[in-house]
C-alpha cells in the first residue's frame, strides 16, 4: 500500500515509521528545508532525535508529489486541528484520508468529521486516535488504536496500513464519540496536572480521572455518541494515558499552571501544541449549548482564561453539592 503522511511533527513521523516497516510512506513537511535534512540524516531531529527511520520512508515538501504517491492508498493528515480544514479542502475527490488531529475547531466548534462533510463531502473520511506518545510509537513499543468511519471498508484500510507489529489497529462506527474522547482528554488532562503539582494525591487523581470520564461521556452522547465508545481506547484509553504520562503535554500545562506560571510562558516553554490550551473553551461553551453539566471542564477553562487560580478552582469543585453517582 501507498501511504502519504502530512505533517512532519512528532506524531505523523512516528505513523509514518511504523507503517514504513510494511510499506511505501512519504511524509510531507510544508518546510522544505525541514523535509530536505530529514531525507538526508535519515532522521527527523527537530521532534524525534535520535530514532532512525526505516529504509520505506522519505520525506518530501511538495504536496502535489504527496497527493501522487497516494493515488489508490491512503492519506494520513497530521496537522494540529487549525489546519485540518485547509488540508482536507486541497486533497483529491474521492480520496480516502484519515487524520490525527484532536480537538473542536476554533471559531466553529465543529469535529473533524464535521469540517470534512463542509469543506470536502467526496471524501473517503475517518479519524485514527487512541493513546499513543510518537516516542513511543517511533521507537517500537506496543500502541493500540482506534480507526473510526461511518465507511467500515475505509476502517480495513487503515488495518491495512498500521496493524502490525507493535501497533494495534481496532475499528469503530464512531467517529463521534473517538473525536469526542480525543478533544475532551486534552482538557481533562491539564486538570490532572493541577491537581499532581498541588499535591492533591492519588485519591484525588482517580476521582478527577473518573468523574472526567463522565464529564466526556455525557457530552459525547448528547452529540451522538455511542456510550460504550468512551470505555475504550479514544475515551479511557487516551484519558488515562494523557492525564497521567510524562510525557503529555497538556498535563504539563496544568502542572505549570499550578506553579503561578502565566500562560503565555507555558506555551513559550512547550516549544510544541496542546490542544488542549485551545479546546478547553469550545468544550465548555459546547457544554453550555447542549445543557450538559462539565464542572471539571469549567474550572479549567475558569484557570486558562485568568478567571481563577489554580488553587481557587479546586476550591469551587470541592465546595459543590452532593449528588448520584449516576443519572
Amino acid at each position: 500500500m501507498r501511504l502519504s503522511i502530512l505533517g512532519a511533527g512528532a506524531w505523523g513521523t512516528a505513523l509514518a515509521m511504523a507503517a514504513a516497516t510494511r510499506h511505501q510512506v512519504l511524509l510531507w513537511a510544508r518546510d522544505g528545508a525541514q523535509a530536505a535534512a530529514m531525507q538526508a540524516a535519515r532522521v527527523n531531529t527537530r521532534y524525534l532525535p535520535g530514532i532512525r527511520w526505516p529504509d520505506g520512508l522519505r520525506a518530501e515538501a511538495d504536496l502535489a508529489v504527496a497527493l501522487r504517491h497516494a493515488q489508490g492508498g491512503l492519506i494520513v493528515v497530521a496537522t494540529p486541528m487549525s489546519g485540518l480544514r485547509g488540508t482536507l479542502a486541497a486533497l483529491p475527490a474521492g480520496a480516502s484520508v484519515f487524520w490525527l488531529c484532536k480537538g473542536f475547531e476554533a471559531g466553529t466548534g465543529l469535529l473533524g468529521h464535521q469540517i470534512a462533510a463542509a469543506v470536502a463531502p467526496s471524501l473517503r473520511a475517518g479519524v485514527l486516535s487512541g493513546p499513543s506518545f510518537a516516542q513511543e510509537v517511533a521507537a517500537g513499543q506496543p500502541t493500540a488504536l482506534v480507526a473510526a468511519s461511518a465507511d467500515a471498508a475505509l476502517c480495513d484500510e487503515a488495518v491495512a496500513a498500521f496493524h502490525g507489529g507493535a501497533l494495534r489497529i481496532y475499528t469503530s462506527t464512531d467517529p463521534i464519540g473517538v473525536e469526542v474522547g480525543g478533544a475532551v482528554k486534552n482538557v481533562l488532562a491539564i486538570a490532572t496536572g493541577i491537581a499532581d503539582r498541588l499535591q492533591l494525591g492519588l485519591n484525588a487523581r482517580a476521582a478527577l480521572i473518573t468523574r472526567g470520564l463522565a464529564e466526556m461521556t455525557r457530552l459525547g452522547v448528547a452529540m451522538g455518541a455511542q456510550p460504550e465508545t468512551f470505555t475504550g481506547l479514544a475515551g479511557l484509553g487516551d484519558l488515562v494515558l494523557t492525564a497521567t504520562g510524562d510525557l503529555s503535554r497538556n498535563r504539563r500545562v496544568g502542572l505549570l499552571l499550578a506553579e503561578g506560571l502565566a500562560l503565555p510562558d507555558i506555551l513559550a516553554r512547550l516549544g510544541h501544541v496542546a490542544e488542549g490550551v485551545y479546546s478547553a473553551a469550545t468544550v465548555a461553551a459546547k457544554a453550555a449549548e447542549l445543557g450538559v453539566e462539565m464542572p471539571l471542564t469549567a474550572g479549567v477553562n475558569a484557570v486558562l482564561a485568568g478567571q481563577l487560580s489554580a488553587r481557587r478552582a479546586v476550591e469551587h469543585l470541592l465546595s459543590r453539592d452532593a449528588k448520584p453517582e449516576h443519572g
